[in-house]
């Protein structure tokens, strides 16, 4: 039986890979949970799963929790440090990292250095600190499964062939909630219509940076550490069905590529049994009954996220940290009806064109560089003009 940490339970991710652990009772012991502050479906998942220990982000819940869960022999930890303990401390062979934005960088490196496999699902450690985690997880032998859908279809596209081979990564997107929307249109665009995703349900942050194009841009920049390719050989296409999650040409111009219905249940699978497989109940993919597959270049100029993640790749060191941090105060403050939609893109620019390059040699320095970036797109969105 494999033991598993979830950091990051609560959300989408977490919830399906519960529920893969609830369908293959035999294989997979939950010994650890994190979470934000959903305390009611934390408690949930503690009464089903018996982690030995849990963590949340603030004392206060972790206060609360306790009192819920007085007869279960739970520990329950609180911050940053809380979180971590959980990803570094207990005895698990496979940590779920699925906490998303650069929250995930500290644990997730935890546990990299205490010797456990990751099935990465949060694009922003490898995004902020990308040449550092593969450092580390060389260092103490640790393998890096990707559970991004795009990333998982270019891990399993290149199993059984050499890397020199490889000619060019292709990742998909689906175009997010706005693809058809018109440039005057954008302007208008409300958190509430930016949050209709077509094919996938995520969280709210995720389903605004497909809509930007900026979840291409942190993957570009997550797909060229995780498979060691450089930016120039990684193109991005947009494929609105969301049936091809991604594809690899090799030299000789073969192009092998990954199908399948979207559900996250697929990739999360294949990471927590690799090399193995689970017999999902999920339905099968008909090619017949979906008919045709479309495909188009992406609209740089209507989305210009898409170029800044290639840019931030390009100057390299800090950057990509300060554009993943400028975004995720954009992203926010989109949400919370401060900025426009076109507005995100802008914010992030500007972070980033403010921002002098340094080199990323450890933790503090991604940290360091996080925290420079955020207070400086903060200070951005509060200088806008509002009507």
């Amino acid at each position: 039986m494999k033991s598993i940490i979830i950091l990051g339970s609560t959300g989408s991710i977490g919830t399906n890979t519960l529920d893969i652990v609830q369908r293959f009772p035999d294989e997979f012991r939950v010994v650890g949970l994190t979470a934000g502050n959903n305390i009611e479906r934390l408690e949930e998942q503690i009464h089903r799963f018996r982690p030995k220990a849990v963590a949340v982000s603030t004392e206060s819940s972790a206060a609360l929790l306790r009192a819920r869960c007085t007869s279960l022999p739970v520990e329950i930890l609180s911050g940053e440090e809380g979180i971590a303990s959980v990803a570094a401390e207990l005895d698990a062979e496979l940590v779920i990292s699925a906490i998303v934005g650069a929250a995930g960088l500290l644990p997730t490196l935890s546990a990299i250095r205490s010797g456990k496999h990751i099935a990465l699902a949060n694009k922003e450690p490898m995004v902020m600190a990308g040449k550092l985690m593969q450092d580390e997880a060389r260092k103490y032998g640790v393998r890096i499964f990707p559970v991004d859908s795009e990333h998982s279809a270019i891990f399993q596209s290149l199993e059984g062939h050499r890397i020199e081979d490889v000619r060019r990564l292709i990742l998909t997107a689906s175009g997010g909630a706005l693809w058809t929307v018109s440039q005057e249109d954008l302007q208008h665009v409300t958190p509430e219509r930016a949050l209709q995703h077509p094919n996938w349900k995520m969280g709210a942050k995720i389903t605004i940076d497909s809509a930007t194009l900026m979840n291409k841009g942190l993957e570009v920049v997550e797909a060229r550490w995780l498979f060691d390719i450089p930016e120039s050989r990684i193109d991005v296409m947009v494929h609105r069905e969301s049936i091809i999650h991604s594809l690899v040409e090799y030299q000789d111009r073969s192009v092998i590529a990954q199908l399948g219905l979207p559900d996250m249940r697929t990739p999360i699978s294949y990471a927590m049994r690799y090399p193995g497989r689970m017999a999902l109940d999920l339905p099968s993919l008909d090619l017949t009954e979906i008919g045709r597959l479309s495909f188009c270049k992406p609209d740089h100029d209507r989305f210009p996220c898409l170029n800044l993640g290639y840019e931030s790749l390009r100057v390299g060191g800090s950057m990509p940290a300060v554009m993943n941090a400028a975004n995720e105060i954009a992203v926010d403050a989109f949400l919370h009806h401060g900025l426009r939609f076109i507005e995100i893109a802008s914010v992030i620019r500007s972070t980033m064109d403010a921002h002098t390059r340094q080199a990323i040699t450890s933790l503090d320095d991604a940290l360091e560089a996080d925290r420079w970036a955020r207070e400086k797109a903060e200070s951005l969105v509060h200088a806008l003009p509002r009507s």
